[in-house]
């Protein structure tokens, strides 16, 4: 029962043949201090090359034990850097845009920053509350803020695929 934001269900696919178009690989994943079942509940849930959330042990009878893996605002660098590093397996001891909607998501915004990537803020469009993306971006957080709105010919879109162009260019 997740609630997605308009255009996320064709988001991925359709942001992924764009890079092909350009000559860019783009990956997705969700770096999350929510759940990681719930998001793997949802319908985008197979969208991503990986998902690192919080999670629960269970036991037998499915009840949750104690919590297998916690992911806070410091732990989600961690994770950036597991990407950036293709060891995408926690287990595993063996990055350059990000887009974010909470305030967990500044310290990933502030790593992505200072290795000249792109952070994107984004704000819901029904409620048009930009107080935490001007605050972000007052403090250099992020490089761009648009709604959360991920359909196509969107400003998020848009922003996106200049994003694309850009790399490729590069």
């Amino acid at each position: 029962k997740v609630q997605l934001f308009p255009g996320v269900e064709t988001w991925f696919k359709r942001i992924r043949d764009y890079g092909v178009d350009k000559g860019v690989i783009v990956e997705h994943y969700i770096i999350s201090s929510g759940l990681k079942e719930m998001i793997e509940g949802t319908k985008v849930a197979n969208e991503f090359e990986k998902i690192y959330a919080s999670s629960f042990y269970y036991d037998k009878d499915g009840v949750a034990q104690w919590p297998a893996q916690v992911i806070n605002y410091t732990s989600k660098t961690q994770f950036l850097f597991r990407i950036e590093k293709g060891t995408l397996d926690v287990n595993d001891s063996g990055v350059n845009d990000y887009l974010g909607d909470s305030d967990t998501d500044i310290p990933c915004m502030k790593l992505i920053n200072s290795y000249s990537g792109h952070s994107i803020g984004v704000y819901n469009p029904e409620t048009k509350d930009k107080r935490k993306v001007y605050k972000m971006m007052e403090d250099k957080r992020i490089k761009y803020y648009t709604p959360a709105d991920y359909t196509e010919g969107s400003e998020l879109d848009e922003l996106v695929k200049t994003i694309i162009n850009t790399t490729a260019s590069n």
